[in-house]
């Protein structure tokens, strides 16, 4: 009786402590602490199991997703777009506007210190991307070709974004 115990338990308990063990669900809202600096920093073996496959291949390295496909170019809900890699707010759908891009894009981040920037000579082309601060994940790109007042626009990969409702 206590091996039949022990052969229908053993994977009840290798299925509770997967679950137990297991850092955040890829769709979930469980994000990372960040450390005594304020940056959230994981090894990529942690951030394969956090995020889904394209949001790794997109935020850690630093692809791009097809344009008309993400499910924020055409989103025109209120409130605010998140870090999809550790929650930090980014930007704010006041901010956002139809670029004709196929991205959603915005004229500024909801805070100057949310996004950093650095130069990108990938691809044969001089751009500037834009990463989250907090966890230095590819957000997307910075142009100069948006609307006023700030005259910038702000390309992102919805694949690196949350949303927010207000």
């Amino acid at each position: 009786m206590d091996t039949m115990k022990a052969i229908w338990m053993a994977p009840l308990a290798g299925l509770v402590l997967g679950c137990a063990a297991s850092t955040a669900s890829p769709l979930g809202d469980d994000f990372p602490k960040p450390g005594p600096d304020g940056k959230v920093r994981l090894t990529e073996e942690e951030w394969k199991r956090r995020l889904t496959p394209e949001q790794f291949r997109v935020l850690r390295r630093k692809g791009t997703e097809r344009a008309f496909t993400g499910a924020y170019w055409n989103h025109h809900e209120k409130g605010t777009y998140i870090c999809a890699g550790c929650g930090l707010p980014l930007f704010s759908s006041k901010d956002k506007f139809d670029s004709g891009t196929g991205w959603p894009s915005f004229t500024k981040p909801i805070n100057p210190k949310a996004v950093g920037e650095e130069t990108d000579r990938s691809l044969g082309m001089v751009r500037i991307e834009v990463h989250c601060s907090r966890c230095n994940g590819h957000l997307g790109h910075v142009f100069d070709d948006g609307p006023k007042p700030t005259g910038l626009r702000y390309c992102i990969n919805s694949v690196c974004l949350k949303f927010r409702k207000s």
